[in-house]
């Protein structure tokens, strides 16, 4: 597609299907450019000849030099209008006419002409079933909603078109302000990665915003996310939360992995902000949008009342922050400034009588000392204060240390003088101190991001001809479930496994037994039975003189567990000792967004019950696979807790690396399971292995 700049900065709209009907869209779309739009609006009506006092024109066709046609005409001609804006060399449509993909097949067939036409020229087509586009830099509002945006830095696209005029009505309220809003409707021809980028690259943007019901292309978000929000933050609330297709998944992965993993992973790769609430949302905006990036994790908590200073200090202790500890200096100054009732240890308690000048002295100490990187600024109403004066002082300070400042006024309309002032400043103001603190926590959050500096992942060298090969014979004969039998794949790709080799007679077991030594692992190889262990398919520590019997044994159970089921054979393996290692699972499950997406989290048999996971969209760079380790909440196994050995935590790395190589080499593996993966003091070894295959994808 093209540039977008004319999209939001046009000289000349037209209006395809303009009315002087009120209550029309094409009524409301005329009046709302005609109300403040600083360029010229044309409107588009071969069965008017004047709409609003504007001459009316038969076609785009007639025209000249139009940056941006709007389409409000029906569905069953809306595809001929887009065609004309293409002949009349109009580079931007917005489609606001609804009847397309989400209305059946007829509409379907619509919208795949629509994207043909704007393939072919090269179009920017926003829509179809939007809203519409603002721009507050030229008072443009090309919607048919009943408000316009207060001007601002912040840039909104939204799925909803009702979600937008919703927020506008909110937020104006609020006063609140916005660069360029846009309903991305169907999402035909431009997404949510066009307008991230197209925001990225705009010097008045400050703060990107985000209503998503679902991503088009998971992998090209990523991208073009994680550029921009190297400048430039990015918010969203994705609605959706559910796991829907889960119960259909093969494995492990896919039992546990719901659409809302891949999501949620995406977006971290993407250091992209998620929220859950439409409050989150703007509160994020509201502090991102105004305060600077703090220099540190520690917060400084100055208020006038015990209760609610212990309420902020909890929301601390939820949040990724932590309470500053005050110097010795700071101590003794808040010691001399304040009365013997205060206290000065964070939470600063200046006490209920105190006036401006005390309350400001307090802030203006705990923000000169060093360890403290952001504050809050927490005020009930007394006699003895003045909310507006308050707000000048916090904001004379604010500025003066360049120092993260979220302001709580405990307050009803006696706050509202006060809480214009900061928030004129840009700095935000709430009520419950719950929301100033995870506000600040966001601006840690995205100063992280900022300083993260992304790394390529590593591409190993592999086998990865004698991988297709593998793949390929198992497709040749019909099999699209695989397991152990397969484990030659992940030694293709240098992941370490177990000596061993699947028999399919007592006396080739005995033979394999003798060749590893030792006592060895027993397993049932058939595709029609998942969870070997529970119908006796596993037998563990057999000795060389029980291989025999055991083999016999492992195939009349699961003869007796699946009557009809293939049985390909009994996988005699290396004994790994289990003892000295700790039982991880490394897995994969294929998103329609996103790809393939990569879990770790602890092993064995409990990994469905616990569903103590991490997850990355591959290919998972190293940093990230490192970061996977810390997020289980069984970390502490890995590291030596409770006089375990600790684990290899860098073999770990690089499995999870190579794993993430593999499935993104090769997309006909829909899902993988590695359980256990067990990581030992030196290495980690893949023990068990399970995948589906897609075989049209090889």
């Amino acid at each position: 597609m093209g540039e977008l700049s004319t999209l939001f900065a046009p000289q000349r709209v037209a209006v395809v299907g303009a009315s002087e009907e009120t209550g029309t869209v094409g009524y409301a779309i005329t009046s709302n450019l005609l109300a403040e739009f600083e360029g010229e609006t044309v409107a588009v009506n071969p069965n008017q000849e004047e709409v609003l006092g504007l001459d009316c024109h038969d076609s785009l066709t007639d025209l000249e030099n139009v940056d941006v046609a709007i389409v409000v005409v029906p569905a069953t001609v809306a595809v001929d209008v887009v065609r004309d804006a293409a002949r009349a060399g109009i580079e931007n449509v917005v489609v606001v006419t609804a009847g397309f993909s989400e209305a059946g097949s007829d509409g379907s067939a619509r919208e795949a002409e629509l994207v043909e036409i704007a393939t072919e020229h090269d179009l920017n087509v926003v829509g179809p079933n939007s809203l519409g586009v603002m721009s507050t830099g030229v008072g443009m509002n090309a919607t048919f909603g009943p408000r316009t945006a207060t001007p601002g830095t912040i840039s909104f696209m939204s799925q909803s078109g009702a979600f937008i005029t919703a927020v506008l009505d909110w937020a104006g309220d609020r006063e609140i302000g916005f660069r360029d809003i846009v309903s991305l409707g169907n999402k035909a021809v431009l997404d949510e990665s066009d307008f991230v980028r197209e925001w990225g690259d705009d010097p008045e943007t400050d703060v990107i915003l985000g209503y998503l019901e679902d991503v088009a292309d998971g992998r090209e978000f990523i991208e073009a996310a994680r550029e921009v929000t190297r400048e430039t933050p990015i918010v969203t609330v994705k609605s959706g939360r559910t796991e829907a297709g889960a119960s259909a998944a093969a494995s492990h992965t896919g039992a546990i992995a719901g659409s809302d993993e891949a999501y949620e992973a995406g977006f971290k790769q993407a250091g992209v902000l998620r929220v859950d609430t439409v409050q989150e949302l703007f509160d994020f905006a509201s502090i991102l949008d105004g305060q600077p990036l703090p220099d540190g994790d520690g917060v400084a908590i100055v208020t006038n009342a015990g209760g609610p200073g212990v309420m902020t200090t909890d929301a601390v202790g939820d949040a990724a922050l932590r309470l500053a500890e005050f110097e010795d200096e700071t101590l003794d100054r808040l010691s001399e400034a304040l009365p013997s009732e205060a206290n000065i240890f964070n939470p600063v308690d200046v006490i209920g009588d105190a006036d401006v000048e005390r309350f400001a002295t307090a802030i203006e100490i705990a923000l000169s000392d060093p360890g403290v990187g952001m504050a809050v600024v927490l005020a009930c109403p007394t006699a003895t204060l003045s909310f507006e004066a308050l707000a000048d002082e916090t904001v004379r300070l604010q500025a003066e240390y360049a120092t993260p400042v979220a302001a709580t006024l405990m307050g009803g309309s006696g706050t509202d003088a006060a809480a214009a002032t900061l928030r004129e400043a840009g700095i935000p103001t709430y009520f419950d101190p719950a929301r100033a603190v995870r506000s600040l926590d966001a601006l840690r959050e995205y100063a992280a991001i900022r300083d993260h500096d992304p790394v390529e992942p590593t591409t190993f060298d592999v086998e990865y001809d004698r991988a297709r090969e593998i793949l390929t014979s198992a497709v040749e004969r019909g099999r699209t479930h695989l397991g152990v039998e397969s484990m030659d794949l992940l030694d293709a790709y240098g992941i370490s496994t177990p000596q061993g080799e699947v028999v399919d007679s007592p006396g080739d077991a005995e033979r394999v037994a003798r060749e590893i030594g030792g006592e060895v692992v027993m397993k049932i190889v058939s595709p029609d039975i998942s969870h070997k262990s529970d119908i006796g398919g596993v037998e563990v520590g057999v000795p060389q003189e029980a291989v025999r019997d055991t083999y016999e044994d492992i195939v009349v159970r699961a003869r007796n567990y699946q009557p009809d089921g293939s049985i390909v054979g009994v996988q005699i393996q290396e004994m790994v000792d289990l003892d000295e290692g700790t039982e991880t699972i490394i897995g994969v499950s294929r998103d329609p967004q996103f790809g393939p997406l990569v879990m770790f989290g602890l092993g064995g048999i409990f990994v469905e019950v616990m569903e103590d996971t991490a997850f990355r969209v591959a290919p998972v760079a190293g940093s990230e696979a490192r970061a996977m380790l810390g997020e289980i909440k069984s970390a502490p196994l890995l590291s030596g807790a409770r006089g375990r050995t600790p684990a290899d935590r860098a073999a770990l790395v690089e499995t999870i690396q190579r794993v993430s190589q593999l499935v993104t080499d090769f997309p006909a593996i829909t899902e993988l399971d590695i359980n256990p993966v067990v990581a030992q003091p030196e290495g980690a070894t893949a023990v068990d292995l399970r995948l589906t295959l897609d075989q049209e994808k090889l």
